[in-house]
């Protein structure tokens, strides 16, 4: 299990190392905006553009994968709807969930021995998600609303899928 939180710490510092420079995209031209998100997780969000077209976008919050729960996504903005409003976004992430979590999410097994992926002790889970939605940015407002939804792996202390998904409003101060 050292090695694995090794890679997958390499992993989080390789996807926020990512170059970051100052192209403003958010609402009115800001490159920062912060609020909440309800869903898997539950709690606060930020985001930070690093380009016209992509964002790290981080949030903490409760989950069932663990709480609290840290997720960090790399997000690419895609016009698929020929839209300087509403953009397509996907992008990979990692989570981290402290804790106990809770059961009847994650799914292991096949078969007779069918099974609820259940950690009862109090430690450390880490999963990685690929995340698809909708970002919508309404014109001369400081605000963003998103949707997103996507499998979450989880990848220790055993294997595991769920379903993320989200609701969220961010504000660009």
């Amino acid at each position: 299990m050292t090695s694995l939180l090794r890679i997958s710490a390499v992993a989080l510092l390789l996807l926020c190392g990512i170059t970051i420079s100052s192209f403003a995209q958010g609402p009115k031209g800001k490159d920062f905006g912060f609020g909440i998100v309800v869903g898997d997780p539950l709690g606060v969000t930020v985001k930070y553009w690093t380009s016209n077209e992509n964002a790290l976008q981080a949030s903490l919050g409760a989950s069932y994968f663990g709480a609290p729960r840290l997720q960090v996504d790399y997000l690419w903005h895609i016009n698929a709807f020929n839209s300087s409003i509403v953009k397509l976004i996907a992008g990979p992430g990692v989570g981290v969930g402290f804790g106990h979590e809770g059961s009847g999410i994650w799914y292991k097994g096949t078969g007779k021995n069918d099974k609820w992926f259940y950690r009862a002790d109090a430690g450390l889970g880490i999963g990685v998600r690929v995340i698809t939605g909708i970002n919508i940015i309404p014109r001369n407002t400081p605000i963003e609303i998103f949707l997103e939804l996507g499998p979450n792996i989880g990848i220790s202390p055993g294997f595991g899928v769920a379903l993320d998904a989200g609701v969220g409003i961010r504000f660009y101060p």
